[in-house]
């Protein structure tokens, strides 16, 4: 199984060194506060505010998730150069149907250097 990653793990790192490495790790939830249920509704899950990944053979990001609690929700796959072999923020939207009862998102990313991240949780109101 492989180590999961979350803010608190690095704490030895430099600062500077840490911010780098999960600003470009890290996965971020944007969506909506409030849904309709039974609408569709966009959720981004995006890595990197400041700093890009690479996109390299032997380092890539290789998977997206997105959960609510413990049910997956939607993935998407990548193979090396999939960003055109050029370092990048990995960025990609899903569209799901609200269910009926509010939902509590997350993230996964698998970076095939340095493991599996998780994002913070995004509750979000279904109304």
């Amino acid at each position: 199984m492989p180590r999961v990653f979350k803010a608190t793990d690095i704490e030895n790192e430099a600062k500077e060194a840490r911010r780098d490495y999960f600003d470009r790790h890290t996965p971020h939830i944007i969506c909506p506060d409030k849904v309709k249920k039974g609408k569709k509704f966009e959720v981004k899950v995006k890595l990197g505010e400041n700093y890009v990944h690479p996109d390299d053979p032997d380092h890539y990001i290789s998977l997206i998730q997105l959960w609510n609690r413990e049910t997956l929700l939607a993935e998407a796959r990548y193979t090396a150069g999939a960003y055109g072999n050029k370092p990048g923020h990995f960025e990609v939207g899903f569209y799901i149907v609200a269910p009926e009862v509010n939902m509590n998102l997350s993230a996964m990313s698998v970076c095939t250097k340095h493991g599996l991240w998780q994002s913070d949780d995004k509750p979000v109101e279904v109304i």
